[in-house]
């Protein structure tokens, strides 16, 4: 049985029955993507759909594999066509196919196909795929378990569950959020499983798209950045950096090598957004992990550092809540985040393990939500069990405000 990951069904789910949209499902490897589609899959049929009317192809999958060219998988999918009425189509892994989006874009002009897409995301978010089919596709970007998922998702196949509640956070920081790894019970093992995600993505999605002459200088990148995740870097300062480490390295590549990381879904770009000007701000930005479990997979020291990845943890939830992120500049100080909601209202959230340490941590984390004059609405996100209010600021525990799938 699958588990459901209903926060992006209903975002697709509209769409089901719609022959002039390609839905396209991105994120990183291992996420979840296939098995996000064989749900959309199982829904239909539950809800009356004929499977004749369905065409499911994994073209990874032994007796697809060569499948390469455009007229190999047309004629693949024509001879799969059994229903003259809508024919719901799914394809796993298209980038295995040259030329797929004139095969796909054909289907879609010519009507009667609900289509469904995974792939490699270097290839589905390139200037190709933008150019032949603009206007023509939605992107339901895939995320890794978020802790409320992965809860609910240990609970659904019977794993155990820590109960002190704060424990079980850290299990989470330790482990991660692939779906997978969450039905490993060994903690090494699970260390194992995500430095082979890594692996394969680099093999995949990086060493196909992008000319890496150096290996070992991209792992030093890789590995620098990974273990940096939350800090504000430039190309210029992390050029410095690792030139300090010994490591002899072009500006040029190491922008690059980060945009390689970007594109593949390893890190997540963060720009800086000032309040007074309302525009963005050139020079540093931060990097967030696609899943923590890259860091503890890539890193010895077991120790959480509790400042950078309770940020990650709310950046990663709020995107998978749709929410454009940004780090906030108020004249010298910083706010975490600047969220913007589908219907263009923003919200500001500080993030920090506690405010209660002494009245001058408290002081620090609302100094700079403090300073916006503007009426939305503004979070101290902590994993305080007891919460304050202050000034109209909302002061919230984030396991529980991520558990019961709060909106900011």
């Amino acid at each position: 049985m699958l588990y459901k990951r209903e926060k992006y069904l209903e975002k697709i789910r509209p769409f089901y029955n719609d022959d002039d949209i390609i839905k396209f499902i991105t994120g990183v490897r291992r996420c979840g993507k296939s098995s996000l589609m064989e749900s959309i899959r199982d829904e239909l049929i539950s809800n009356g759909v004929n499977e004749e009317n369905i065409v499911y192809l994994d073209l990874d999958k032994r007796g697809y594999r060569k499948i390469k060219t455009a007229d190999m998988l047309e004629e693949l999918i024509d001879s799969k066509v059994k229903s003259s009425s809508l024919t719901y189509l799914f394809i796993d892994e298209i980038q295995n196919v040259k030329d797929f989006e004139e095969v796909i874009n054909g289907y879609r002009t010519d009507g009667g196909f609900s289509i469904f897409i995974t792939g490699s995301n270097s290839y589905l978010l390139s200037g190709e795929l933008v150019t032949k089919l603009t206007g023509r596709y939605l992107e339901f970007e895939l995320f890794t378990l978020s802790f409320d998922e992965y809860t609910e998702m240990k609970k659904f196949y019977g794993k155990k569950l820590d109960n002190n509640i704060k424990a079980e956070l850290d299990n989470y920081i330790r482990e991660g959020g692939f779906p997978r790894a969450v039905l490993i019970d060994e903690q090494r093992a699970k260390h194992t499983y995500v430095s082979g995600v890594i692996d394969e993505i680099f093999e995949k999605d990086i060493k196909r798209r992008v000319k890496i002459k150096d290996v070992q200088a991209f792992d030093c990148v890789k590995k620098f950045v990974i273990k940096n995740f939350g800090a504000t870097m430039s190309i210029n300062s992390l050029t410095e950096a690792l030139g300090k480490s010994g490591m002899n390295i072009t500006r040029a590549t190491v922008g690059k090598y980060i945009g390689a990381l970007v594109d593949a879904k390893i890190l997540y770009e963060c720009r800086r957004f000032d309040m007074k000007s309302k525009r963005s701000l050139s020079g540093g930005k931060k990097y967030y992990l696609a899943d923590l479990g890259f860091y503890f997979a890539m890193n010895a020291d077991n120790r959480i550092n509790y400042g950078p990845v309770l940020e990650n943890i709310i950046y990663i939830y709020a995107r998978s809540k749709d929410y454009t992120v940004s780090v906030g500049r108020i004249g010298n100080l910083e706010c975490d985040f600047i969220l913007r909601s589908k219907d263009h209202n923003y919200s500001y959230v500080q993030v920090a393990y506690t405010i209660l340490a002494s009245r001058d941590t408290e002081d620090r984390e609302y100094r700079s939500l403090e300073m916006i004059r503007d009426n939305y609405d503004k979070y101290v996100a902590t994993t305080d069990t007891l919460l304050q209010k202050r000034n109209g600021i909302k002061h919230i525990n984030i396991v529980d405000f991520i558990i019961r799938q709060g909106e900011f």
